[in-house]
């Protein structure tokens, strides 16, 4: 049995300038972004991305998940505590960002960006899905060096299971790195190499929108769920599953249409 080890949130402290992980863990992420979209590129000639789009993606990118993923915090899982300490709200180095909001971010940013720029929104999200799982599996790392979302109870006997200890003494999962593995590095490599072939027009998308919500639907039941604004709802499911169903329905749905085409 392991014991969390308790790290310090805080990466480099500068006088009164604190650099926490976690906006480390986001600055990674963009990077990446850039990396590997400019790899994606030259595989993919045929694509018509070019870096300086790129560029373009990761700013309208960074505003979506930043601006959605706060909201949907704030909205979809804890709206008591952020109505009654609204400066909290501005406060994200401490954590605190829904995927989903964050997903329905970015979304309303590539529309924007293929309306001011003259591309197909499916032709948008097909080149940045595979690029997005990376990003995912850091933001866990960072829930885990903070110490937050920690799993359900697990059996003692488990090798890995975890103590909490400012949570109770119980062994539990340490979701946030199955949550890592699973949506991030295992999602990474489906779309990676699903991705390198030609395929129609919004088939990468509906295999990401298939694969995270799959991938998100089964972690739950080893996560401690939040409380979201729905609590645990019907057939014990939590908010956070009940959100990825129509993420699991629609990536079918358009991947068999993709099939058929």
């Amino acid at each position: 049995m392991l014991v969390h080890p308790r790290f310090d949130p805080v990466a480099i402290s500068l006088g009164p300038v604190s650099i926490h992980w976690y906006g480390l863990m986001y600055l990674a992420a963009f990077a990446l972004f850039m990396g590997l979209g400019r790899v994606h590129a030259r595989r993919r000639p045929d694509l018509g991305w070019e870096g300086r789009h790129i560029d373009d993606l990761l700013f309208y990118g960074m505003l979506g998940v930043i601006v959605g993923g706060r909201l949907g915090e704030v909205l979809f899982f804890q709206p008591a505590y952020y109505f009654a300490n609204p400066l909290e709200i501005v406060k994200i180095w401490k954590g605190g960002m829904s995927f989903h909001g964050g997903f329905l971010g970015v979304l309303a940013a590539m529309w924007l960006y293929g309306r001011t720029h003259a591309r197909h929104f499916w032709e948008i999200t097909d080149f940045i899905a595979p690029l997005v799982p990376i990003g995912l599996a850091l933001g866990r790392i960072g829930n885990f060096i903070n110490g937050e979302l920690w799993g359900r109870p697990a059996p003692a006997e488990l090798p890995w299971a975890m103590i909490f200890p400012w949570v109770d003494e119980l062994p539990r999962h340490p979701s946030q790195l199955y949550q890592a593995a699973g949506e991030g590095l295992l999602l990474f490599v489906i779309l990676w190499l699903f991705a390198a072939r030609p395929r129609a027009t919004g088939a990468v998308s509906a295999a990401f929108l298939a694969g995270y919500g799959l991938l998100r639907f089964v972690a739950e039941f080893f996560r401690t769920p939040d409380p979201g604004i729905f609590g645990t709802l019907s057939l014990g499911l939590s908010t956070a599953q009940w959100l990825c169903v129509p993420m699991i329905v629609i990536g079918a749905v358009m991947l068999a249409r993709t099939r058929a085409r």
